[in-house]
């Protein structure tokens, strides 16, 4: 099994007849999937997804892939493929094709109409779709792709064969077995099968829950839980669950028309996630159940069911809002009950918990999915991921999807079922296929990309430090005005602190000790500005640590006057 090595270095020519495999994002993390397969002087690329950001990202609203290693090529692109709909796998498109607006997307029809409003809400004009569906075989320069359809928590998700000169890769994108879908569309084993009759030379395979032993369970077997809660709910019902998950939308609008109750989506996103889905045939709507969010407020509580955007705690979601008594005309009443239908994702526990703890204190009851079976994974289980490897017989396998853990998972099941050659890759880091056996064979630069508001990859990890700073310690300010001829001080020292328990009264020890050191520093002939900033802040610092042992911003300005 190989590992990537922390020092390697920029990677040698492609050899000629090989295959190049770029993972720009998602591997090592849950989150901005982007991989670049190169053959012949041509590029493909392989979905172009977001990271959301966690506590120690402040101030920042995305996280992309970093595609720096290509962007001199990006004339070389064939196509960019999209495996389904879901924001870690598409969310990045828009800022893409603001550097090469004429990309051919690649997708299903629901995955690229998903797309379609996203370009349309970034004022990018539409580029050329091509719309594909399972069984579909398409070639791009010299890529040759074959479309099979995998199960996964959002209709019309694909898996993609690429044969290219130098042999064949199969990507799974993100997929379970689920044998009993709520859309009949099966996780397609006999292709599968067959492409492994025919030789995978690389086989990329979803690593996400490869630590959970056994197989993941059924969409269906959640649908009893929902009705229960239905059945025993005497008010209004609020299901919060993921704006694209389509399934889980159809089994909440299932159950209320069961039990004659109404439903209106609250939540931009799913408001329009879900009329794309029904506009396209993906969402069957009962008779009369979906309202107008202000229609349903006419009825009575018992009847009510609101399908909310937020089951991740974000800050600015319907259901954060609902649960702060902030929400414009959603107001959680004594007896509601809320169905947190979607699992936690790593990072989000604490925002989650103080959604719901908000919402108990309102007198609601809320079942989420550590006191009930509402969501069950999108993704394939050890058990299914060594049914894969034993129908798929592949030759080479590069775990990709999941944290530095689940990849490690993965290979060790590759290696159980026989497969001799595993590749464990991170981001940037380059495998290339020749004659038929993978290895590793350099790395790109390849870091995070921060969103900050317009400003796309402006901000730094030194900026982002700055800011976990200010936010954990506060700063000081430091004003002092030095005579321009004598070098003496002659205004100040004049001090300021916020975000800290640090107050004026506190600093009047410290003022003779930065005259001082200021003193000694003109004497030693140090009189350039920076260098009396530098002076100041090591005084100030010094002081703070030992008197308060705090660590703050320290801002020192010297004026010559």
């Amino acid at each position: 099994m190989s590992h990537p090595h922390p020092e390697l270095s920029a990677p040698a020519a492609l050899p000629t007849g090989g295959l190049r495999v770029t993972p720009l994002g998602g591997l090592g993390e849950v989150g901005r999937n982007m991989t670049v397969f190169e053959y012949d002087g041509r590029l493909l690329i392989v979905d172009c997804g977001v990271l959301f950001p966690e506590d120690h990202h402040p101030g920042v609203d995305l996280i992309l892939p970093d595609w720096s290693s290509i962007r001199d090529r990006l004339d070389a692109v064939e196509a960019l493929v999209l495996t389904h709909g879901h924001e870690d796998h598409i969310g990045a498109t828009p800022y893409l094709l603001r550097e090469r607006g004429d990309i051919p997307l690649v997708g299903s029809e629901l995955t690229l109409a998903l797309l379609g409003s996203k370009l349309r809400e970034h004022r990018l004009k539409e580029t050329v779709h091509h719309v594909v569906k399972e069984g579909d075989r398409v070639s791009f320069g010299p890529f040759d792709l074959e479309f099979v359809a995998v199960n996964h928590s959002i209709p019309d998700a694909l898996a993609v064969a690429i044969r290219t000169g130098a042999g064949m890769v199969l990507h799974t994108g993100d997929f379970k077995m689920d044998q009993l879908p709520l859309d009949g569309r099966i996780t397609d084993l006999r292709a599968f099968a067959r492409l492994g009759e025919e030789g995978v030379d690389l086989f990329l395979t979803d690593s996400t829950n490869a630590e959970t032993p056994g197989f993941t369970p059924t969409e269906k077997s959640i649908t009893p839980v929902i009705d229960q809660v239905f059945r025993e709910s005497k008010q209004r019902v609020i299901v919060a669950c993921f704006a694209s998950h389509v399934h889980r939308v159809q089994q909440v609008l299932d159950a209320a028309y069961a039990h004659e109750r109404q439903v209106a989506y609250v939540g931009r996103s799913m408001v329009r996630n879900m009329g794309i889905a029904r506009d396209l045939g993906y969402l069957k709507v009962p008779p009369s159940v979906l309202v107008d969010t202000k229609d349903l407020a006419d009825l009575p509580p018992e009847r009510q069911v609101l399908i909310s955007t937020g089951s991740q705690g974000e800050p600015m979601s319907a259901l954060s809002r609902i649960a702060q008594r902030n929400h414009n005309f959603v107001h959680i009443e004594e007896g509601d009950t809320v169905l947190l239908a979607s699992s936690l994702i790593p990072g989000n526990e604490n925002a989650v918990y103080r959604v719901i703890n908000g919402l108990a204190r309102w007198g609601a009851r809320v079942v989420h999915k550590g006191n009930a079976l509402v969501h069950v994974s999108g993704h394939a289980s050890a058990g299914e991921l060594l049914y894969c490897y034993n129908i798929v017989r592949p030759r080479n396998v590069l775990p990709v999807h999941g944290e530095i853990r689940h990849m490690l998972a993965n290979a060790q099941l590759a290696r159980d079922t026989g497969v001799e050659n595993v590749v464990i890759a991170e981001d940037g880091v380059v495998v290339d296929l020749v004659d038929g056996v993978a290895s590793i064979v350099g790395k790109v630069d390849c870091g995070y990309v921060f969103v900050d508001g317009s400003s796309v990859g402006d901000i730094t990890e030194s900026d982002l430090k700055d800011r976990r700073i200010l936010g954990e310690e506060g700063f000081i300010s430091i004003i002092v005005v030095v005579d321009s001829v004598s070098g003496k001080v002659s205004g100040g020292p004049e001090i300021h602190a916020r975000g800290n328990a640090l107050d004026g009264s506190n600093f009047d020890e410290l003022k003779q000790p930065i005259i001082d050191a200021l003193d000694r520093a003109v004497a030693e002939g140090n009189t350039d500005s920076y260098q009396l900033q530098q002076t100041v802040r090591r005084v100030v610092g010094r002081w703070v640590s030992s008197t308060h042992r705090r660590r703050p911003m320290i801002i020192p300005v010297v004026i010559e006057a």
